[in-house]
């Protein structure tokens, strides 16, 4: 046996020369993996790695990654490490602010709760910056997912919303689902629960209406949809 079993750190061997660089190749390893903290799952190989960063490799990487879809990817020394991962894993992910976990295929967001053939319930938050344009209303290019469960939805204001005095949050359906009277003003924040979880059954956008009279003329909101996915049995 050369290595450990989980984080495939490595062992000394009797007699061995040397002795600190294998010591050394381990705790940068054991640092990197124990609490697991991810740059990115999509990025390609980077054309200028920093010591100690790690990558989850995208399915089909090319380059110094070929071959290790999945793996965790950590550069080290001037070279790249790669620890295979192993069905329970988690790791946050600081490009998405997404905590994932690997289920023994791919990566994907932390579950609630998961049964034995992999059918689970998920909890997420998608956040995106709107930037308002001119007019009455304005619809997001972000939506709600298809088949997902809304909680609710909140936002700040991460640029002062010149022109109405207020507004509001919604969908086309329903235009004040999530929010009436918001506040315009630079880092002001909103919280509006539904009543009871909505589902979608379509991708929805959502609207940013004016309240008062006054078009937008401009600003900027940072919104978060707070809801549940649903994923099916894994195949069989």
């Amino acid at each position: 046996m050369s290595e450990t079993y989980q984080f495939k750190l490595p062992l000394l061997e009797a007699a061995q020369a040397q002795k600190h660089v294998t010591v050394n190749e381990a705790l940068a390893k054991l640092d990197a993996f124990a609490q697991l903290r991810v740059q990115s799952r999509s990025q390609a190989v980077p054309a200028v790695p920093v010591d100690g960063q790690s990558y989850i490799v995208p399915a089909g990487a090319g380059g110094a990654w070929v071959g290790q879809d999945t793996a965790i990817a950590l550069f080290g020394n001037g070279g790249w490490i790669f620890a295979p991962a192993q069905d329970g894993w988690s790791a946050w992910v600081l490009d998405e602010g997404s905590d994932l976990r690997f289920d023994g295929v791919s990566w994907d967001y932390s579950a609630l709760s998961v049964d034995e053939n992999l059918g689970s319930i998920v909890v997420q938050t998608i956040e995106f910056d709107h930037i308002i344009t001119p007019g009455a209303s304005n619809q997001t290019s972000a939506f709600i997912p298809t088949d997902t469960v809304v909680y609710g939805v909140s936002g700040r204001v991460i640029q002062a919303i010149s022109g109405p005095p207020a507004f509001r949050i919604g969908i086309e359906t329903s235009q004040s689902r999530y929010g009436t009277a918001l506040n315009t003003a630079l880092n002001s924040s909103h919280i509006r629960a539904t009543s009871k979880p909505q589902a979608y059954y379509e991708d929805t956008p959502l609207r940013i209406a004016q309240e008062g009279g006054l078009d937008f003329i401009d600003g900027a909101v940072r919104i978060c949809i707070h809801l549940a996915i649903m994923t099916p049995p894994a195949a069989v």
